[in-house]
C-alpha cells in the first residue's frame, strides 16, 4: 500500500509563504513530477495562486494552501426570509 502525500504537501505549502511550484515540491518530496501533477488537484485546501514563466514559454503553477483556523464557529441556523422587494 502506498502512503498518501497529501498531509506532507499541505504542510510544505503552509510553511512556504510565497507558495511552491510542482518542480519545487518534486525536489522537496523526492517524488516523480507526473505523480505530483495527478495528486495536486485532489489535495484538500490547496489552490493555484498564480502562474510564473518557466522554460520554453510555458508557465508553472504556484500552489498555496489555505490556513484554516482551529476555532471556526459553526453558522447559526436561521429561517430563510424571502426578499420582499421582488415583483
Amino acid at each position: 500500500m502506498r502512503l498518501s502525500r497529501h498531509a506532507k504537501i499541505r504542510e510544505l505549502l503552509l510553511k512556504a509563504e510565497d507558495g511552491l511550484t510542482i518542480k519545487q515540491l518534486e525536489q522537496l518530496l523526492q517524488a516523480p513530477e507526473h505523480s505530483l501533477q495527478k495528486t495536486m488537484p485532489n489535495v484538500w485546501g490547496i489552490y493555484i495562486d498564480r502562474w510564473e514563466p518557466a522554460k520554453r514559454g510555458q508557465f508553472a503553477s504556484v500552489w498555496m494552501c489555505v490556513n484554516v483556523p482551529d476555532n471556526i464557529p459553526n453558522p447559526k441556523k436561521t429561517k430563510h426570509v424571502p426578499n420582499s422587494n421582488r415583483p
